[in-house]
């Protein structure tokens, strides 16, 4: 896994055949990203936003803060993902033939080797989960229930 001078990081990425307009809006919408990613969310990702997500089949919710939102080409954030909040970035460029490639980048992990090896390997499974997801949902309309059924015995119902 990388690391930049800020420290440990986690990348993922994948093409999506769709323009960056519809990839950018299935994750700032609520109503879209709940068809793949977490279940609640207290509102839409838009600039200085402060929202809750939920993932009810984990009982998990984390907070997020907008701190970068550029229309169709960037949305970042920190969250409370791990034991001190991290900083998120996704950047969607738009290709030549009018794909998007979206690209996530993970940093701020602090603490002990073994620790942040641990949540940094975590974090990238969920994240590449997710960006499957994603990929399903918006070139396909396919609800993948990648993120739930990742660890189906946590909570049943889902």
């Amino acid at each position: 896994m990388p690391e930049t001078s800020a420290g440990p990081v986690i990348q993922t990425a994948m093409r999506m055949r769709k323009p960056p307009s519809e990839v950018f809006a299935a994750l700032a919408d609520p109503q879209r990203t709940t068809r793949f990613w977490f279940t609640k969310s207290t509102g839409p990702l838009e600039p200085g936003a402060a929202v809750s997500w939920t993932w009810e089949m984990y009982d998990i919710t984390t907070n997020v803060q907008v701190t970068a939102f550029e229309q169709d080409r960037r949305i970042a954030f920190t969250w409370d993902n791990g034991p001190k909040p991290t900083n998120v970035e996704i950047l969607f460029t738009e290709r030549e033939d009018g794909s998007t490639f979206v690209s996530i980048e993970e940093s701020g992990f602090d603490g002990d080797a073994e620790a942040v090896t641990e949540w940094r390997l975590g974090s990238l499974g969920g994240f590449t989960l997710m960006i499957a997801a994603l990929k399903a949902f918006v070139e396909h309309g396919i609800v993948l229930s990648l993120v739930a059924d990742r660890f189906p015995d946590v909570h049943p119902r889902y």
